[in-house]
C-alpha cells in the first residue's frame, strides 16, 4: 500500500540543508571540513535581544498569542516599513509566522489553485520552486544570465506570462547571487506588470539589511505604489540580527490575501513562538548598530574571496551586492577537472579538498556553486589555499 501522497512525492528535501548536515556529520566523524554552505549568519544574537526574551520567559510571556503575531510586534513590523521603506501598513495587512520560509509557504496555499503558474527567475533559492509544487502550482523557471546580472528582464518576464500566470517571486538581495534590483530595474518590471492586473508579486526581501549597493534598496512597492494591491512583502528577522533559530518571518500584503494566509496558519502551526516574539519586538526597535557591524563584516568577506576567486583559472564570478553569499561559474574549472558536472565538483570540493559547497543545479543554474561566506576569515582564507593546491595537484 502506497501511504505517500502525490504532492510530497514531486518534491525533493532542500539540498542546502542536507549539504549542511553533511559536513556536519563529517566533522563528527572528525574530517576537518570547512562549511561554505551555511544560509545564517556566523554570529551570535545580539545580546539585548536574547535579554529581552530572557525577561519575556521570567516575565510569564509564554502563552498563546494571537495566530498571527501580538500586536506589540505588529507594531514593530509596521513601524519598521514606515522607517526604513516609507510604506504604510495596518496591523490586519501584517502576518507574523515561524520564519518567512512559512510566510511564503502560506501565501502560495492561499493564492494558488492547481496549475496555476508562478514565475521564478533561476538562480532561484532552493525552495521556491518545491513550495509552488506544494500548493499544486506549476513553477515557470526563466534563466538568467551572468551578464544581466542574474536579473529578470522585461523582455523575459513579458515572453513568460500566460493566461495561467498567478504570481511572480523575486528575490533581492538574491539567495544565491547576492544581486539586488535597482530602481531602474524593478521600474522596468513593474511597467510590465501594470499591464497584467491579475498577477501578484511576491517580494522576498529576507537579505533587504544585508546589502552594501550603491543606491538605496529598494522593493517593487516602493518603486511602483500601483501594485500594491496585488504585492505581499516577506521578511524577517533571521539574517538581519543572526536569530535564524528564533524563527520569526511576517508578510505585509493585501487584507484578502493576509487574511487567508491566517486562516490558513491557525489550522497549521497557529502563532509563533511567544518569546521569540518579544525577542522580535526588541530587535526591530532597538539599536541597529549590530546591523551595520555585521553588513560592514560580511562586505568585507565578500571582497575578499572575490578577490580570491577572481584569480583561480576556469572560475568566473561577479561582485554582489549583499546577502552573504558568492556565486561563481565553475564551467571551467568542472572541464579543467575532468569532472561530469556542478554536483561531481561540489562532492569532489567535499571528500578531496575538505570545503563544503552546495551545486548550483539546486538553484536552477548548472555549471556553478554557492558559497557562503557566514564564515570567518580565517576559514574563507584556508578554503582558498585549499582549493588553489588541490587545483595545482590535479592537473599536475
Amino acid at each position: 500500500m502506497n501511504v505517500i501522497a502525490a504532492r510530497a512525492q514531486r518534491i525533493k528535501p532542500s539540498p542546502t540543508l542536507a549539504v549542511t548536515e553533511r559536513a556536519i556529520t563529517l566533522r563528527a566523524a572528525g574530517r576537518d571540513v570547512i562549511s561554505l554552505s551555511a544560509g545564517e549568519p556566523d554570529f551570535d544574537t545580539p545580546a539585548f535581544i536574547k535579554e529581552a526574551a530572557q525577561a519575556a520567559i521570567s516575565q510569564g510571556y509564554t502563552k498563546y498569542t494571537a495566530v498571527d503575531g501580538s500586536a506589540e510586534l505588529k507594531q514593530a513590523i509596521i513601524e519598521k516599513f514606515n522607517r526604513d521603506n516609507g510604506l504604510s501598513y495596518e496591523p490586519q495587512e501584517i502576518i507574523v509566522s515561524s520564519g518567512a520560509k512559512q510566510s511564503i509557504s502560506n501565501l502560495l496555499l492561499a493564492c494558488l489553485d492547481a496549475d496555476d503558474q508562478v514565475i521564478i527567475p533561476a538562480p532561484y533559492w532552493v525552495s521556491y520552486p518545491d513550495m509552488v509544487l506544494l500548493a499544486d502550482g506549476k513553477p515557470v523557471i526563466v534563466p538568467t544570465t551572468m551578464a544581466d546580472g542574474f536579473k529578470l528582464t522585461p523582455q523575459a518576464l513579458q515572453a513568460a506570462l500566460t493566461p495561467r500566470t498567478k504570481a511572480l517571486i523575486i528575490n533581492s538581495p538574491s539567495n544565491p547571487t547576492g544581486k539586488a534590483y535597482s530602481r531602474a530595474e524593478w521600474r522596468a518590471l513593474a511597467d510590465v506588470l501594470l499591464r497584467y492586473p491579475d498577477v501578484l508579486i511576491i517580494s522576498d526581501d529576507i537579505y533587504e539589511a544585508m546589502y552594501w549597493g550603491k543606491e538605496p534598496f529598494v522593493n517593487a512597492l516602493m518603486v511602483e505604489p500601483k501594485l500594491r494591491s496585488r504585492c505581499v512583502i516577506i521578511n524577517g528577522v533571521s539574517k538581519t540580527y543572526a536569530m535564524t533559530g528564533w524563527r520569526i518571518g511576517y508578510a505585509a500584503g493585501p487584507l484578502p490575501l493576509i487574511k487567508a494566509m491566517k486562516t490558513i496558519q491557525s489550522q497549521t502551526t497557529s502563532n509563533p513562538c511567544s518569546i521569540s516574539q518579544k525577542a522580535a519586538c526588541a530587535a526591530l526597535q532597538g539599536d541597529q548598530d549590530c546591523v551595520a557591524a555585521m553588513v560592514a563584516t560580511f562586505h568585507q568577506r565578500h571582497d575578499y574571496l572575490l578577490e580570491r576567486l577572481e584569480s583561480i583559472p576556469g572560475i568566473a564570478v561577479v561582485a554582489a551586492e549583499g546577502a552573504f553569499y558568492s556565486f561563481p561559474d565553475c564551467t571551467g574549472l568542472i572541464a579543467a577537472l575532468g569532472l561530469a558536472d556542478d554536483a561531481a565538483l561540489s562532492e569532489w570540493l567535499l571528500e578531496t579538498v575538505g570545503i563544503a559547497t552546495v551545486p548550483g543545479t539546486a538553484f536552477g543554474a548548472p555549471g556553478f556553486l554557492r558559497l557562503s561566506y557566514a564564515a570567518s576569515m580565517e576559514d574563507l582564507g584556508r578554503a582558498m589555499d585549499r582549493l588553489e593546491e588541490a587545483i595545482r595537484k590535479a592537473q599536475g
